[in-house]
Order: C-alpha cells, then sequence, then structure tokens
C-alpha cells in the first residue's frame, strides 16, 4: 500500500512540473514580439513621361448688367418702338407716354393759347447699349410712374463664367489670353477680365470672369469650354499619383521612400503638373534611384517599419 501511495505522489509531481513548464512555453510564445512591419509596394520614378499641360473648364455665358426703363410719369403708353430680343443703343427713344391730364384735357388747352404747345407727352430713353430682354408692356396701357416698362442686358457687362478648382490658381494668373470654344465648333479670342475674391465653401473653386476680345453676339446662358495651359516645364522626375500624400487641407504634399531594405522616411516634395496617373514632382530630395512607396503608404509615420511583397 505504502508503495502504491509513493508511485501516485511521484506520478502526481512529475505531471506537476510537466504542466508549469507547458504554460511557461505557452506564455513565452504569446510574449514573444509581433512582427509589426507593413507590407508595401515600391517604383522607381521616370522622367521619360510627356504630359498634357492643359486643363478644360466649362463656363456660362451671361450679362453681369440688367438696366430696368422705367415710366417718368404716370399715364398712357402711346409709343414703342422696341420688340423682344431687339438690339438698342444708349439714348435710343424707346417709349412715349401721355400723361392722364393730358389724355383728359385733350387738345383744349392748345386751342386757347397755341403759344403753350402743350402735348403732355413724355418720352423714356435707352439707359444703357444692349439688348431687350423683357417687355412688359404695350400701346395703350396705362403706366405709374417708376414702373418697369422694359429690361435691357448691359452689352459691355458680357462674358463668360467659369468656376475654377483652387488648385488651378496658378495656371490662372499665368493665362492671359484664352481660347473660348463654342459648341458649334468655332473659337473665340478671350482674356481673363476679374476673379472674384472669394472661394466656394463646398466645391472650393473660383469664379472666374473671361471676356471676349471682340464684340460677338452670344446667347445669354450657352455653355461653352476654355481651355487651361499649364506654363511650367513638363521635364522632371515624375512619381505614380498613388505615391503623393497629402494633409487636409492640400497644401503639403510629401512621398515615402526606402532608407534601406525596412524603413521609410517621409520626403516633403513640391507637385507640379499631373494627370490621372502620374505627378510631376518640381522639387523634393529623391531620384531616379530611390524607391518610392506606391501603396501602403497611407498612414505611415516617418521612419516607419515596412515589408516590401513587390
Amino acid at each position: 500500500m505504502i508503495k502504491i501511495l509513493k508511485l501516485a505522489l511521484i506520478f502526481t509531481i512529475a505531471f506537476s512540473i510537466f504542466s508549469c513548464k507547458k504554460n511557461e512555453s505557452q506564455t513565452a510564445i504569446a510574449d514573444a514580439p509581433v512582427n509589426s512591419a507593413t507590407p508595401v509596394s515600391v517604383v522607381f520614378p521616370t522622367d521619360t513621361l510627356s504630359i498634357n499641360n492643359s486643363v478644360s473648364i466649362n463656363a456660362t455665358a451671361t450679362y453681369l448688367l440688367k438696366s430696368d426703363v422705367k415710366a417718368n410719369a404716370t399715364g398712357y403708353i402711346t409709343n414703342m418702338r422696341i420688340n423682344l430680343g431687339d438690339q438698342v443703343r444708349k439714348g435710343q427713344l424707346l417709349f412715349s407716354v401721355q400723361t392722364k391730364e393730358s389724355r383728359a384735357l385733350g387738345n383744349t388747352i392748345n386751342k386757347l393759347d397755341k403759344s403753350f404747345r402743350f402735348s403732355g407727352v413724355t418720352t423714356v430713353i435707352c439707359p444703357a447699349t444692349g439688348y431687350v430682354n423683357l417687355l412688359n408692356h404695350q400701346i395703350g396701357d396705362y403706366v405709374q410712374e417708376g414702373e418697369i416698362l422694359a429690361g435691357i442686358t448691359d452689352s459691355s457687362s458680357f462674358g463668360f463664367v467659369m468656376n475654377v478648382p483652387y488648385e488651378y490658381h496658378e495656371m490662372l494668373i499665368n493665362n492671359k489670353n484664352l481660347k473660348i470654344n463654342l459648341p458649334d465648333g468655332k473659337s473665340i479670342d478671350g482674356h481673363i477680365a476679374k476673379l472674384l475674391p472669394s472661394v466656394d465653401a463646398v466645391s472650393q473653386t473660383q469664379q472666374v470672369l473671361v471676356k471676349p476680345n471682340d464684340n460677338v453676339s452670344i446667347p445669354e446662358n450657352l455653355i461653352v469650354s476654355i481651355d487651361l495651359k499649364n506654363q511650367q516645364n513638363g521635364i522632371g522626375i515624375y512619381v505614380p499619383k498613388s505615391a503623393v500624400l497629402t494633409d487636409e487641407t492640400q497644401t503639403k504634399f510629401w512621398v515615402m521612400k526606402l532608407k534601406n531594405n525596412d524603413t521609410a522616411v517621409k520626403i516633403d516634395v513640391v507637385k507640379g503638373t499631373e494627370n490621372e496617373n502620374y505627378v510631376q514632382i518640381i522639387s523634393g530630395n529623391i531620384s531616379l534611384k530611390d524607391k518610392i512607396i506606391s501603396t501602403g503608404n497611407y498612414g505611415l509615420e516617418n521612419n516607419a517599419k515596412v515589408k516590401v511583397e513587390n
């Protein structure tokens, strides 16, 4: 019996020692450091690309100023010399208005004394050169003083308004002379007349007024396209667009390049021209021999550990 108890005690002790060693081994495995290297793909920069340095932006024909033709007396319209869509010039006679007193008295006063030369008719002249875009009355209508009789678009305010993303602001400065492409295939010369000093908060676009160099007859609200050319030199180093990172305000740009086989460093760069696939790097400490991270670079810190997979 004693022998049996001794054997049982020995077996229990041996089992306890084996279990402790197994737990220690599992704990050691659990506590082993995990390889935190980020898998990435790398590319080499190139200097053999040729990118089209122009962008096409839609613009809308518009008259920024519109003038109202108002009655200068209360009475009846006796003469009207315009129709809707007519071209008119400043100072041109548009309407004649006979006062209600004159109509009531008729020629009584003139019959009594011809020296009065009383007609009771006033003339309404055109306030600006342009086109008649609104006509509210016709001959025989009774109007109040100050009532709007017609509307005139001011031809001197004609232009094309386009909404330009602010990232093309430098291109606006460099493009003083522009080609305005009409829907019928024709084109006219124009120039940038004004940049509005505000940017749309949502789309981050700036309104730009482009005026034609010559007087042209173009209907309002016609949509045209205007080409903006990038004046920067297209020669330089190019990297894939996915390799260039930016901050939330899109004012700073950088790439991640390999310092050695498993460490990535952050390199600040200045962008040049770009298309849907590649970006020109104007300045930045990179060369054609550098390995630039093209995928897996988002969120990487400076001196991050990486693992190249391609």
